[in-house]
């Protein structure tokens, strides 16, 4: 099995669609190339901000497909391939694999609620069936289930191919727990946060980073943020943790922020569809009037743009 070793910022990459749903590849080109281009430290694809749960499986793999190619090796790549079923996960995890992806990231099965020894069964025979890095995605409130530090230490203690996590709780004392038991005792164990403003508390605590949204918006905020903790500069940090804090505003316009997340990097000058998949609806003006001002107050845009 190949090894894999992340830290630092880790966009939640969207998928580009046209008005019809159908993948729009130039528009999608845009958007990696410009992360590349960034200082990010590897691309997520098909997780929750990318829309893999309103997909098809071909669309999921089409994605995949180009996404993998386009990146071309230019930062390493992450692939969701999350689904209520042990099978699914496992063929569009085989999927990624044959594709050239670096590890693939699975977030918990949803609908039915399972046992603790029921969810080892699962990662377990996702582990020795793709044989590829892992990286578990916990996050309770959309699945309805946590991964418990006690259980995430059970799963990676049992799985030799789960290779880290994404923590998207809303309370940084949940990951701080992952920190100091499990990544204590499996050093290697990488520990990322899903909530953005989390960032600067994961890497103090002795985390990996985050796996931000709006990383895709203003990437040199989140990386910005990264880098001043490796020089131990809380002075550089401390006005892009306040950005930050202002940026995020942007997650209460919509309860799923896939439209949100694509008007912003088109506010910001990328020429991409911003069309998101049913059932959500393109955004309304007035919000966009909303994010418009958000990015200006945290700094992304001028003011009077």
């Amino acid at each position: 099995m190949t090894s894999l070793r992340l830290r630092g910022v880790i966009p939640p990459v969207p998928t580009i669609v046209d008005a019809d749903g159908r993948l729009d590849r130039a528009g999608m080109a845009r958007v990696i190339d410009r992360l590349v281009a960034s200082d990010v430290n590897g691309l997520l694809f098909l997780g929750s901000g990318g829309e893999f749960c309103h997909m098809d499986n071909r669309l999921r793999k089409e994605v995949a497909d180009f996404a993998i190619a386009h990146t071309a090796g230019r930062l390493p790549v992450l692939i969701g391939v999350g689904a209520p079923g042990t099978g699914e996960v496992v063929d569009l995890g085989r999927h990624a694999r044959a594709a050239g992806a670096d590890g693939v990231l699975v977030i918990n099965p949803y609908y039915a609620l399972l046992s603790a020894d029921h969810l080892l069964h699962h990662y377990r025979t996702i582990s020795d069936a793709l044989a590829m890095p892992v990286l578990l995605y916990n996050f309770p409130a959309l699945p309805g289930q946590d991964l418990t530090p006690a259980l995430v230490g059970r799963i990676v203690a049992e799985c030799p191919a789960i290779v880290g996590i994404k923590d998207t709780v809303d309370t940084i004392s949940h990951t701080r727990q992952i920190i100091t038991t499990v990544k204590a005792e499996h050093p290697d164990f990488m520990v990322f946060s899903g909530f953005d403003e989390y960032l600067f508390d994961n890497l103090i605590l002795g985390g990996d980073g985050a796996i931000p949204a709006s990383s895709n918006i203003a990437p040199e905020i989140c990386c910005g943020i990264f880098q001043a903790v490796q020089r131990d500069d809380l002075a550089a940090a401390r006005p892009l943790i306040r950005r930050l804090a202002e940026l995020v505003r942007l997650y209460t316009l919509e309860p799923a922020h896939f439209g949100v997340i694509k008007e912003a990097m088109r506010m910001t000058g990328l020429d991409i569809s911003t069309a998101p998949l049913p059932p959500i609806t393109p955004l309304a003006a007035d919000r966009k009037a909303i994010l418009a001002d958000i990015l200006v107050k945290s700094g992304v845009l001028p003011a009077g743009q």
